[in-house]
């Protein structure tokens, strides 16, 4: 593996891990301390191993292992007040966790590469071979330190180096670049009365889900009750303007805020449908 592509990976697997902080970060509230190193594929233990494929080529695929998965998803369970969580719960919370950083992670990709770079399916499964590039993540909060394995295809690193933007186009002066670029005169005329309507301002608003609770109950709720929606957690969240359901997309968190990857737009006869 030349140092190049070893640069891209230790880029890929430092980019996830922080997001993987960041998650757990703003799920329950602790922040911890991250290092990577490289190092061999682990020889036995009992991992909880999940598979990730991303658009960027085939077989371009991220492993994630850890032994610590429900200990990772029961310290979050407490921290939104769960304390009776079981075992399957704790590891469903962990598999969230890291959908959500994979899911950012591809967004760095994105970004690096000027090119949408997606998750695939995932799927609970270890690489079918020793030989992948591996990393070691050691990511300590204040009582518990976590271990993971980060396991990387060769296809994956080889097409995240490959397709990278030409150094030499980055450098390009401007006004090198300029004439390649749609002169002013050949861009569309827009309607003055939809350019009057560019800068007004509208509420947006993302809906969980509802439910409907008897009066007797709402009086009842304090700090630390749990009022459950009828959205099941893998279900789209609804993208709400002007109390009108637009889209609909997945809950991701982006450097330490959450945000919606928009997966559906509404058409326009279920947009009136749904005015409120």
């Amino acid at each position: 593996m030349g140092e190049e592509t070893q640069a891209v990976g230790t880029w890929l697997v430092e980019q996830w891990s922080t997001r993987f902080g960041q998650v757990i970060e703003s799920m329950t509230g602790e922040s911890g301390s991250l290092s990577v190193t490289q190092t061999s594929h682990p020889a036995g233990g009992e991992f909880f191993w999940w598979e990730q494929a991303f658009s960027l080529a085939p077989n371009a695929t991220v492993w994630i292992a850890s032994s610590a998965a429900e200990a990772i998803g029961g310290r979050i369970l407490r921290a939104a007040g769960v304390e009776d969580g079981s075992a399957e719960d704790a590891k469903s919370t962990y598999q969230e966790v890291l959908n959500q950083s994979l899911s950012s992670l591809s967004q760095a990709m994105t970004s690096r590469l000027r090119k949408e770079v997606l998750c695939s399916s995932g799927k609970e499964s270890a690489p079918d071979r020793e030989t992948h590039p591996t990393y070691s993540v050691s990511f300590a909060l204040p009582d518990i330190e976590v271990n993971l394995i980060v396991v990387l295809s060769e296809c994956l690193m080889a097409a995240l180096h490959e397709r990278e933007a030409p150094k030499s186009l980055e450098s390009k002066p401007a006004k090198q670049i300029a004439p390649e670029l749609p002169s002013a005169s050949a861009a569309p005329k827009s309607s003055k009365s939809l350019d009057l309507l560019l800068d007004v301002e509208l509420p947006i608003s993302v809906s969980f889900g509802r439910t409907q609770l008897p009066l007797k109950d709402v009086i009842k709720l304090t700090t630390g009750s749990i009022v459950e929606l009828n959205r099941a957690v893998s279900e789209p969240v609804e993208i709400i303007v002007n109390n009108c359901v637009i889209a609909k997309g997945q809950v991701v968190v982006v450097e330490g805020n959450f945000g919606v990857r928009i997966q559906q737009v509404i058409s326009r006869q279920e947009r009136l449908r749904t005015v409120n």
